[in-house]
């Protein structure tokens, strides 16, 4: 919305500013961050009185998390709600890129709200049929995809790019769409995955935020694509705003959610956050360089793929527990230490994704 403010800068011309993403980026991160501290303690004090015991604990998980009984979910909406109003303040809404991948947050964010909403109201850690979770959010991610392809344009649009290897591309066709639906959920459901300590996903989420804002702002820019040998996609600048609404709607959300929580993200974030890391990535065509950045959350997937197929086809468990992050607790590991080792994880593969930006 201020982003028009620029068309003014004939008159006013300090009102050049708003046409600088690099400027409304800050702007956005800025008001996501104030929105979220504003407005947080209203919604958690909202969520505590509807939700009465809060989010069910596991009863059989590890038995520290038993204490946590009572906590409020669905914290998502903090996040969703800084995240949307600073992205239609800052973002320049004549993209389709801008609102591609706000669909696919706010789509999976009720995806994920109505999984919350079943498990507090039935006081169960089970959701609803996680087929047909898979199926809607396919569908979502699908829908996106499409637009993305037919509306997105460019040489580039169905195209599958390698990273430290500029020349290898691939033309997916028809195919992209289902491949790029992939991605999505995969990102939205690792990233659901791995929300199980307090503050152990919002971090990774807001590196790998920071990450792909870098690398959306830079394959934008012809110039910059043009010096780093990396591919130009037109108009996914815009989306390096969103990922700093990303970040200081998660960095206030954090201030909530550091331990012991009094909050917690609840499928509705983590979903929503996930679906849009992975949206962000088909959008630049970084969808392999999002494997490298949210690795953690891969390791996270990975590990319950693993324990099920282990148990199924041999009855036994590879992991004390999973998500990986309880294996590493039954070991002795503390939360806290748990967490801030994932972090520093977090922050090295962010590293390594991004030398691919010159390592050509």
């Amino acid at each position: 919305m201020l982003y028009f403010l620029g068309d003014l800068s004939g008159q006013v011309s300090a009102l050049n500013v708003f046409r600088y993403i690099t400027f409304r980026v800050g702007g956005a991160t800025m008001t996501a961050l104030i929105f979220v501290f504003l407005f947080g303690p209203t919604i958690i004090r909202a969520l505590r009185l509807k939700q009465g015991k809060g989010q069910p604990i596991r009863t059989d998980g590890p038995q520290s998390h038993l204490m946590k009984k009572g906590t409020p979910t669905m914290g998502g909406l903090m996040i969703l709600s800084g995240l949307i109003v600073s992205t239609l303040l800052w973002a320049n809404l004549s993209s389709i890129y801008v609102w591609t991948v706000l669909a696919v947050t706010v789509g999976f964010g009720l995806i994920g709200f109505y999984d919350d909403y079943l498990k507090v109201t039935k006081q169960s850690h089970k959701g609803y049929s996680g087929r047909m979770r898979l199926l809607v959010e396919f569908l979502v991610a699908a829908v996106a995809c499409f637009a993305l392809s037919r509306l997105g344009g460019g040489p580039l649009a169905d195209a599958l790019t390698f990273p430290f290897i500029k020349s290898w591309v691939i033309d997916l066709g028809w195919f992209f769409i289902p491949f790029g639906a992939f991605v999505i959920v995969g990102a939205g459901n690792a990233v659901n995955l791995t929300d199980g300590l307090d503050g152990l996903a919002i971090v990774p989420v807001m590196i790998a935020a920071t990450t792909f804002g870098i690398m959306a702002y830079l394959s934008g820019n012809a110039v910059f694509a043009e010096y780093l040998q990396i591919h130009f996609v037109p108009g996914t600048g815009e989306l390096a705003v969103l990922c700093g609404a990303m970040f200081g709607a998660g960095l206030g959300f954090l201030w909530f959610n550091a331990p012991p929580a009094a909050i917690f993200m609840g499928d509705t974030g983590s979903l929503a956050l996930g679906g849009m890391l992975g949206a962000i990535a088909v959008a630049t065509k970084h969808e392999i360089v999002l494997a490298i950045v949210g690795g953690l959350f891969v390791l996270e997937a990975v590990s319950v793929i693993i324990q099920v197929a282990s148990f199924k086809l041999t009855g036994k468990r590879v992991f004390k527990m999973a998500p990986i992050h309880h294996h590493f607790e039954q070991l002795g590991w503390t939360e806290p230490q748990v967490v801030i080792r994932f972090w520093i994880i977090a922050v090295v593969l962010a590293l390594i994704g991004l030398s691919s930006l010159k390592l050509r």
